[in-house]
């Protein structure tokens, strides 16, 4: 006697998938410029990963590089050396 198939796997949720967006603009942003924005981003990327069932390593990278740049950010500032490097002077 034969078993029955399992059934298919549910559909993603419907809507639109932004996971990509997500994870590549926390990344620039958060290398670039503002590093919140990077791990706001991160977050957002890492949310439709799960949803849609993809990969969450663009939204972790978002996250990674907010917090690298903010923690950078204060080390630069710590220093002192906020608009100069240090072999200009």
């Amino acid at each position: 006697m034969n078993a029955p198939y399992p059934p298919p796997p549910p559909p993603p949720a419907a809507g639109r998938d932004r996971t990509t967006l997500w994870g590549v603009l926390g990344i620039v942003l958060g290398l670039i410029c503002c590093g919140i924005l990077g791990i706001v981003f991160g977050y957002l990327s890492i949310r439709d990963a799960r949803r849609f069932g993809k990969s969450p390593l663009l939204g972790w990278l978002a996250i990674a590089a907010g917090v690298l740049n903010i923690i950078i950010s204060l080390v630069v500032r710590a220093r002192g050396s906020y608009y100069y490097p240090y072999w200009y002077r």
